[in-house]
C-alpha cells in the first residue's frame, strides 16, 4: 500500500514548515503498517519561499501556475504515485491518531473517500460558532467538508 499526502499551497512560507513537520510526524502511522508514503506540495504560483521551504523539509514540490485550489489539488494528485490520496491544507496540523484512523478506514475495505471535522484555534467566536454548526450538520447529513469549497 502506498499513501500520497498532497498539500496545495499558495504563499504559505510562514506556516508551511510547521505544517510539513506535523504531517511527517502523522505519516508515521503508515510506517507502523509497513506502508509506503510520499509527501507532495503543490506550489500554486507562490511569490514567497513556499516551494524552497517545502523542498528543504523533504517534500516533493510540483508547480501549478494558475491560482485555483482545485487546480493545485489536481496538479498534486497528478504527480502522486500512491494508491490513496490524502489532501491536507497548508495551514493544518494532522495528528498521528488522525492518520491512524484513516489507515483503519482504508483497511476496513468500506471506505471510498472521507472528510474531517474542523477545529478553530483561538478566540474567534463567530468562526468557532460557524465551524461548530458546519461540523454538526456534516455529521448528521454525512456531507463531506469538501462542500465548503462550493459555498
Amino acid at each position: 500500500m502506498k499513501i500520497s499526502v498532497v498539500v496545495p499551497a499558495f504563499n504559505e512560507e510562514k506556516l508551511i514548515g510547521g505544517t510539513l513537520h506535523s504531517i511527517k510526524a502523522a505519516m508515521s502511522a503508515f510506517d507502523t503498517l509497513d506502508w509506503q508514503s510520499e509527501l507532495i506540495v503543490c506550489d500554486n504560483n507562490s511569490t514567497d519561499a513556499t516551494a524552497e521551504l517545502s523542498r528543504a523539509a523533504g517534500a516533493q514540490v510540483v508547480f501549478e501556475p494558475i491560482n485555483q485550489i482545485g487546480r493545485a489539488r489536481n496538479s498534486g494528485a497528478a504527480a502522486a504515485t500512491g494508491d490513496w490520496l490524502i489532501f491536507v491544507d497548508a495551514d493544518s496540523h494532522p495528528s498521528p491518531e488522525l492518520l491512524a484512523d484513516v489507515a483503519s478506514a482504508i483497511q476496513s475495505g468500506k471506505c471510498l473517500a472521507g472528510g474531517s471535522t474542523v477545529q478553530i484555534d483561538g478566540p474567534f467566536l463567530l468562526a468557532t460558532l460557524f465551524v461548530g454548526v458546519w461540523n454538526l450538520v456534516s455529521r448528521i447529513q454525512k456531507v463531506g467538508t469538501w462542500l465548503l469549497y462550493f459555498l
